[in-house]
C-alpha cells in the first residue's frame, strides 16, 4: 500500500496517523539521510499536532539526526527556514482537510517538497522496518527556535515593494480560520501598513470558526465584513497557510483559476520567462503565456510536480488553480502569505481587485465524479476509447482530451475509488457538454472493464 499521497501522508488523527507512524516515518527519514544532518520539525494548529510532532522528534533523534523544534508554523514558513538552516524538514499538517485529520509532510533540504523518488525510498525503508537507530551516546542534539515565523515574514517584506504598499494604507480583512496563518498573515499585513480586521485569528486546532478549506460557502462572514467595512479586499488561508484565496472590494469571491492567471499576467509583465501549471489548470494560462510570448509547461497535478518543473526550466512563476501560488525568487513552494503581499503590490498600482479579475480571459467550467471498481483498468480503457474516437489526447496526468473549443480531463482520484471529470470551454453550456462527453467515455470504459 502506498504511504505517500499527492501531498504527504494523511488520515484521521490517532487512527490512521498515530504516534507509531510518526516515529517510524521520522526513523525512515533519518535512515535515508544516513543518520547525519539536521531536521527542522514543526506543526500547524491541529490539536493532535503536538502529539505527532513529539513522536517525530523522538524518531529523528533516535537515528542520530539533530532536531530543531520550530513549534507551530505555516508550511511555507518552515520550508523557508529549512532552506537556510536545516538539511530536511518534517511538518505535521493536513492542510485543508477537516479538523479530525492530520498528516506528515517531508521537506527537502532546499525547502521544496520532498521529491517523489525520495518518498519512494523512504516508503521502502518504512515498510522494511529496518531503521538505522544509533547507540545512546550518538543520539541527536535537540533545540528549539521560536523565531521561524518572524524570519519568514521579514523575507516576504524584502521580496515585494513594501514602501508602495505602505503608502496606500489598505484596509484588509483576514480570515485565517484559526489555522497556522493566524501566526503570520495579520502581522505581515500590519508590517505592510494595512489596517487589519481579522476573523478566526486565534490559533485553535478544533477550528471552531470554519473548516480549514477556504471555500466560498465557508467565507460568507468574510464577504459580509469586506462589504460592511469598505475594505479593499479580503484574504483567507487554508489550515497550513500554503494556499490563499481572496474577496474583491465588493465581497465577491475570486475564482482561484482567475487568481492564478491574474498573477501570471502580472509576473510576466515584470519579467519574461517560462511559467508552469498542472494539466487541471485553466486554458487562461495558455492564453496569457501566448500573449506574453513565453513557454507554458503543463505538469501532473500536485504542487511538488509544479515546483520541480519550475526548477528544471527556470520558470518565473507557477502554481495551481486552488490558491497555491509559487514565486521562485522567494522559494519553490506554494506560499499564501507571499501571494497576499504580491496582490497588495499589484493593487498599489492603482487598480481595484475587481478590475484586475476582468483583465484575464473568460472561461467556464463544469465538473463531476463517478465511482469506479478498478480505476487502473478503466483508465487504460478510457485512453483506448478516446483514441478509437480519433480524439486529441494528452497523458501527462490522467487523460486530457482537447477540442477546438475546450477540453475535458479524466483523472482517477488518489484517495478514493472514483474518477474526477473536469471540463472547460468559452461557454457554460459547452463546458457542460464536454463534461458529459467525458462522463460517457468513462462509463463505457468502466462497463468494458467489468465485462472483461
Amino acid at each position: 500500500m502506498a504511504l505517500f499521497g499527492t501531498n504527504g501522508v494523511r488520515g484521521i488523527a490517532n487512527e490512521d496517523i498515530n504516534p507509531e507512524l510518526a516515529v517510524n516515518l521520522a526513523r525512515s527519514l533519518g535512515t535515508y539521510m544516513g543518520s547525519k544532518g539536521t531536521v527542522a520539525i514543526g506543526c500547524d494548529t491541529r490539536i493532535s499536532g503536538q502529539m505527532l510532532k513529539s513522536a517525530a522528534i523522538a524518531g529523528a533523534l533516535s537515528t542520530g539526526l539533530n532536531v530543531i523544534d520550530v513549534g507551530p508554523v505555516p508550511t511555507p514558513s518552515i520550508q523557508y527556514y529549512v532552506r537556510d538552516f536545516a538539511d530536511a524538514g518534517i511538518v505535521i499538517t493536513a492542510s485543508h482537510n477537516p479538523r479530525e485529520y492530520n498528516g506528515i509532510k517531508l521537506i527537502a533540504g532546499d525547502g521544496s517538497e520532498f521529491p517523489r523518488d525520495g518518498e519512494k525510498e523512504i516508503e521502502k525503508i518504512y515498510y522494511s522496518g529496518e531503521f538505522s537507530t544509533v547507540s545512546w551516546e550518538k543520539t541527536g542534539n535537540f533545540k528549539t527556535d521560536p523565531g521561524v515565523n518572524e524570519y519568514y515574514l521579514r523575507s516576504i517584506i524584502k521580496a515585494v515593494n513594501a514602501e508602495s504598499i505602505r503608502s496606500r494604507r489598505f484596509k484588509v480583512v483576514a480570515d485565517t480560520g484559526c489555522g497556522a496563518g493566524s501566526l503570520t498573515l495579520p502581522f505581515l499585513l500590519r508590517e505592510l501598513g494595512c489596517e487589519v480586521l481579522t476573523l478566526g485569528a486565534q490559533p485553535d486546532g478544533t477550528f471552531p470558526w470554519r473548516n480549514p478549506e477556504p471555500t466560498p460557502e465557508a467565507l460568507t462572514e468574510l464577504s459580509e465584513l469586506v462589504k460592511m467595512t469598505g475594505a479593499d479586499m479580503g484574504a483567507a488561508h487554508d489550515g497550513d497557510a500554503d494556499r490563499i484565496v481572496f474577496m474583491d472590494e465588493n465581497g465577491k469571491f475570486i475564482n482561484e483559476e482567475i487568481l492564478l492567471a491574474m498573477m501570471a499576467k502580472y509576473m510576466l509583465e515584470n519579467e519574461k520567462g517560462p511559467i508552469v501549471t498542472p494539466v487541471s489548470s485553466s486554458q487562461r494560462m495558455a492564453d496569457i503565456a501566448k500573449d506574453a510570448g513565453v513557454e507554458l509547461h503543463w505538469t501532473a497535478v500536485g504542487s511538488i510536480n509544479v515546483a520541480r518543473k519550475m526548477m528544471e526550466v527556470n520558470a518565473v512563476f507557477g502554481g495551481e488553480g486552488n490558491g497555491g501560488l509559487i514565486f521562485p525568487k522567494h522559494q519553490y513552494c506554494r506560499d499564501g502569505a507571499m501571494a497576499c503581499a504580491k496582490i497588495l503590490e499589484i493593487l498599489a498600482g492603482g487598480k481595484k481587485l475587481s478590475e484586475l479579475t476582468e483583465s484575464v480571459p473568460e472561461y467556464f467550467n463544469a465538473k463531476t465524479k463517478v465511482p469506479s471498481i478498478d480505476t487502473q483498468t478503466t483508465m487504460e480503457r478510457v485512453e483506448f476509447e478516446a483514441s478509437e474516437l480519433g480524439l486529441k489526447i494528452e497523458t501527462i496526468d490522467g487523460i486530457k482530451i482537447r477540442y477546438e473549443d475546450g477540453w475535458v480531463l479524466v483523472r482517477p482520484s488518489g484517495t478514493e475509488p472514483i474518477f474526477r471529470i473536469f471540463a472547460e470551454a468559452k461557454k457554460q453550456g459547452r463546458a457542460e457538454e464536454l463534461m458529459q462527453e467525458g462522463l460517457k467515455i468513462v462509463k463505457k470504459a468502466e462497463k468494458a472493464s467489468i465485462s472483461k
